[in-house]
């Protein structure tokens, strides 16, 4: 990790794209990720789909969301956005108790929205440049600055913090991951054939996302600072 960090922030320059200067490392990454996929990945995640009853899906899937909001809120208060934050907090109480530990979505209902922040976006917020693209094994698309983000959303994800019996905890881990990949199921097909380049594509659309929430749907006109 160090390693590869040292050499983005060296700006050692593999590629003509200046966001993506060690293309050729994120192109291999991507590849193992893609097999990786194929592999493990997503069949665990089809039979998932295919097993489990819709409820059971949307109630495993809010129970992590809930699990979420916690992390969320601390984000917004940090970025300075007081009431969303607040209103992040109020949606973990509320799901967590009339909820049932977050199986239903109760605060979305009475209307508090679900917001998505992370120590990547709080970083964006306070200033800090995004740096180049990097593409990590298994935890795919990122920036030099979310790769930062990403291991204090890791440290403050609840499941890590507070499961501390480390069969139980990875369970939850696992269990969390394979619900995101199968949520993601439907836009396989999508991606498949609108890319004529898969990990271009996938690229250029994590950093404009990225760009898009960091700056809350309202991104400046000029380019940011690589």
């Amino acid at each position: 990790m160090l390693a590869v960090v040292a050499l983005l922030l060296g700006g050692c320059a593999t590629s003509g794209n200046p966001k993506d200067p060690i293309e050729g490392f994120n192109r291999a990454m991507f590849g193992v990720n893609e097999g990786l996929d194929k592999v493990i990945f997503k069949p665990v995640a089809t039979g998932y789909d295919v097993v489990l009853p819709s409820p059971v899906k949307t109630g495993v899937a809010n129970v992590f969301g809930n699990l979420d909001d916690a992390v969320i809120g601390v984000n917004n208060l940090l970025q300075g956005k007081g009431k969303d934050g607040f209103s992040d907090f109020g949606r973990v109480l509320l799901n967590s108790t009339v909820g049932i530990f977050g199986l239903f979505d109760v605060a979305t209902q009475i209307g508090l929205e679900k917001h998505d922040e992370d120590f990547g976006q709080t970083f964006g917020r306070w200033g800090m440049g995004p740096g180049a693209y990097v593409y990590w094994p298994v935890f795919g698309s990122r920036t030099v600055r979310d790769s930062f983000g990403m291991f204090l959303d890791w440290y403050a994800d609840p499941v890590v913090a507070v499961v501390h019996d480390v069969p139980a905890r990875n369970s939850l881990i696992a269990l969390r991951f394979i619900s995101h990949r199968a949520q993601f199921l439907p836009a396989d097909k999508v991606i498949e054939e609108a890319a004529l380049d898969k990990y271009a594509y996938v690229r250029d659309g994590y950093l404009q996302r990225r760009r898009n929430v960091i700056y809350d749907g309202n991104p400046p006109r000029e380019k940011e600072d690589f």
